[in-house]
């Protein structure tokens, strides 16, 4: 854990509807449970405190009161855990209610993003109950007695960790804003989700959070609404994933009765290097992207003792999978063919000499050369092949 590597989940509770309390039990239950498996930084499913699917309930004091006691409780409870956890949860401010990821760390708030976009078509009814980002009137808010900072302009930075958060919807849209996090430096981005099921959509989501991944070179955490958000005429499966630059690193069981956490550890040295590498990234003024100022909070987690790695390393990095490995070696044998095929096609050379060592390098040369004539519809004859052996490969 001294290289860049932080320990992070996607939480999936059991839920009741409306019910605050019964929510932040099993909240607080997973917490502890994280905390006891070294997890650094956690996330919830959007608006987990009250659940999701409350309706016109939103409109009422009794919920809204209930549900900042019950933050207020959590805040409490985070004083014996070393982690940062996000939870979601509706608040007001102003003449406005707003739906928010609550950043709390040891004891204190560190700050609260409200949701950018609020999706209003289909099954989705937000803005019958919410009012979005650009409608806060201040910067800050009092919540359980302290004074937090309050916006969509929020990163929280831990060294050479910098978080961002996100809503479900802010992910489906054009320009996310984790789009403009990462530019602004973020390199691990939370989503606090409640995106219901419909057929081929999972796949589709996974492809989202894999290419945000991949665009932002950065990690990305989603943890979406369960089981208990059923309620309704949704369904919702309890989508957990860990992502990292493109890649898929965990996954949770869908559709499970269960409480999951989800966990893996990303890899922040990496992806600063990846971006060190590519100067594409660091262009913001070919992006077309307005320059935007953030609020930086600072905050402070407790290095991680030696452990084992939940993350998979794999031991032959560059040997593709069972599964990907006859695309892979397709696409090889498509590529030099293509271009040796380009060269003799050009010099209008109709002969080629490889040099046989009985190795693998040579082997691949020389099945190139037999694709590029069969493609080109010269004689396999114009292949002279060169026998050339040596100790470790050929008599």
């Amino acid at each position: 854990m001294d290289f860049g590597f932080y320990r992070v989940a996607a939480a999936i509770p059991s839920v009741k509807v409306a019910d605050c309390r019964y929510n932040a039990d099993r909240m607080i239950s997973l917490i502890h449970q994280a905390g006891e498996k070294g997890v650094e930084l956690l996330c919830f499913p959007e608006l987990s405190i009250t659940a999701y699917t409350c309706g016109d309930l939103f409109h009422q004091h009794t919920l809204l009161d209930e549900a900042k006691k019950q933050l207020d409780r959590m805040v409490r409870e985070s004083l014996t855990e070393s982690l940062l956890f996000i939870v979601g949860m509706p608040l007001v401010q102003g003449n406005c209610l707003f739906n928010c990821a609550v950043f709390i760390h040891h004891g204190a708030i560190l700050g609260v993003v409200p949701k950018t976009f609020l999706p209003n078509y289909g099954e989705f009814y937000e803005k019958r109950w919410f009012s979005p980002a650009a409608d806060l009137s201040e910067n800050q808010i009092e919540l359980c007695g302290q004074q937090v900072p309050f916006g969509s302009d929020l990163l929280f930075r831990s060294g050479d960790l910098v978080v961002g958060a996100e809503i479900c919807e802010d992910l489906w849209v054009p320009v996310p804003p984790s789009s403009k996090m990462v530019q602004a430096g973020a390199n691990l981005i939370f989503n606090l989700s409640a995106s219901n099921e419909l057929i081929g959509k999972n796949a589709y989501l996974q492809s989202l959070i894999i290419q945000q991944s991949a665009r932002g070179i950065t990690a990305y955490v989603y943890a979406s609404a369960g089981h208990g958000e059923s309620s309704t005429d949704l369904v919702f499966a309890g989508n957990g994933y860990i992502a990292e630059n493109g890649v898929m690193l965990s996954a949770s069981h869908r559709f499970s009765d269960d409480e999951q956490l989800i966990i893996n550890e990303i890899d922040i040295q990496k992806i600063l290097i990846s971006r060190h590498k590519n100067n594409s990234f660091a262009d913001k003024s070919a992006s077309g992207m307005p320059d935007s100022t953030y609020r930086i909070i600072p905050f402070s987690l407790t290095s991680a003792k030696e452990t084992l790695l939940y993350r998979n390393v794999d031991p032959a990095p560059f040997v593709p999978s069972d599964a990907t490995l006859d695309e892979h070696c397709e696409d090889i044998f498509a590529i030099q063919v293509a271009g040796l095929a380009k060269r003799l096609q050009h010099t209008g050379i109709r002969k080629v000499v490889v040099g046989i060592s009985g190795g693998l390098d040579s082997t691949l040369a020389l099945l190139v050369a037999v694709k590029t004539f069969d493609r080109l519809g010269l004689p396999r004859t114009g292949i002279i092949g060169i026998t050339m052996p040596g100790f470790g490969t050929t008599d």
